[in-house]
């Protein structure tokens, strides 16, 4: 027994400097290279934060580009998504409710037109993005909320999308949201 216990504090010893001590100074190091030196990518308004880039937030207003729908509330402290299968019947009843809501929003739409992003959560529940059709076929309902040309607000639209070439195109609703308060601000 004396035999094992020196090498099983020597290891122990080592896996508490490597795993408490390393890893994360070499996490922390990773993230002072990253965008917002590990604390996030703020989005200011008028000098106050308005966001993080990353993390989505929910818009519901007709004057405003909504986000995907969110598992968890879009509460950043966790993320998570549903965990129901596509053919879970309480799934397809929140599904069908999504579409209900938007098609009373988008009067002018149809079913089919609907992306399903605009329905479903993501796997995190917290994605800031849509793909660029999610946010175009929303664009006459902002523009009749906020009396902007809808030719407008396609521009602003395209002029907000990243990515393309190795990347799918996608749009930051936040960011797109901020430049739409610049372009027109909301009617009160």
């Amino acid at each position: 027994m004396k035999s094992n216990f020196l090498p099983a504090l020597r290891m122990t010893l080592a896996m508490l400097v490597l795993c408490c001590v390393l890893y994360p100074a070499l996490v922390w190091a990773a993230a002072q290279l990253a965008p917002g030196h590990g604390d996030g990518v703020q989005l200011r308004q008028h000098g106050r934060v308005v966001g993080f880039a990353n993390v989505g937030q929910q818009f519901s207003r007709p004057d405003y580009f909504n986000t995907r729908p969110s598992a968890v509330n879009y509460n950043a402290q966790g993320s998570g998504g549903s965990n129901k299968g596509a053919s879970n019947p309480d799934y397809l009843a929140t599904v069908k409710a999504r579409l209900d809501t938007f098609l009373l929003q988008n009067p002018t739409l149809h079913a089919a037109d609907v992306p399903a992003e605009l329905l479903t959560a993501s796997g995190s529940g917290l994605d800031p993005h849509l793909s660029p059709q999610g946010a175009l076929v929303q664009v006459a309902r902002v523009a009749q909320a906020r009396g902007v040309a809808p030719g407008r607000l396609t521009e602003l639209v395209k002029n907000n999308t990243e990515g393309g070439l190795l990347a799918p195109e996608t749009v930051n609703v936040l960011r797109l949201n901020l430049a739409l308060d610049a372009l027109a601000p909301a009617r009160k």
